[in-house]
């Protein structure tokens, strides 16, 4: 019996339940979000509740008991990034920096955020919600794919960052999803870090960036 953690009660967290309730009818499912209203609209059977913040959430239930087996990160926010931030120790706390203007010409449709992240994509274009990510064409353009943009991610290099990257792997079509082993060596990669580090998030299609200095 898998168990997935979905953060985020909205749209594509009801699709993540509808999907993963079909794919594996046995699944236990918790369900984070901060509105009341949304969170009880995802009653249901193996279904649990946490009406709260769902980096709050995670920073404190991931690696403090049972872990499950995928976590749905479906909210606005880049989790897997806030999370590390927050595991990081205080002695030596790295600070959030813009990711360097130069690194958006290494990557395809780069787009900056409010807070100095990137987003960037292989698709010029909305995909559809359905999308199976196939690995080798494009689902809309039916042309060969680009790259695997994680893996470009991965390999990235720039001036003194290291690069840092959490794989979401698609669990089912438009559905993606991060395993905690991911998350924690993440973490640990960070830490072991002696300069400033470029961490993302991505599958093969799109992704987010963020910054984070050297340690003080």
């Amino acid at each position: 019996m898998k168990s997935f953690w979905i953060i985020g009660a909205g749209r594509f967290g009801k699709k993540a339940v509808q999907g993963i309730h079909s794919r594996w009818p046995r699944a236990h499912i918790v369900v984070v979000d901060r509105d009341p209203v949304a969170t009880r609209q995802m009653e249901g059977e193996g279904i649990s509740l946490e009406c709260r913040d769902g980096i709050d959430f995670l920073w404190e239930a991931l690696g403090r008991g049972e872990d499950p087996d995928w976590i749905l990160p479906v909210i606005p926010v880049h989790l897997a990034y806030e999370w590390v931030r927050r595991r990081l120790p205080s002695h030596g706390r790295r600070t959030q920096i813009p990711v360097p203007e130069s690194v958006a010409t290494l990557l395809p449709n780069p787009i900056g955020g409010g807070e100095g992240q990137l987003y960037v994509s292989y698709a010029d274009f909305i995909c559809p919600d359905d999308c199976p990510e196939p690995g080798d064409v494009c689902t809309c353009t039916g042309q060969p794919r680009l790259g695997i943009l994680w893996q470009v991610l991965k390999r990235l290099t720039h001036e003194d960052y290291i690069s840092v990257v959490v794989q979401s792997r698609q669990l089912l079509p438009g559905v993606g999803g991060l395993r905690p082993a991911d998350l924690f060596a993440a973490l640990a990669a960070v830490r072991r870090a002696p300069g400033p580090v470029l961490f993302s998030t991505a599958c093969k299609c799109h992704g987010v960036v963020h910054a984070l200095s050297p340690p003080a």
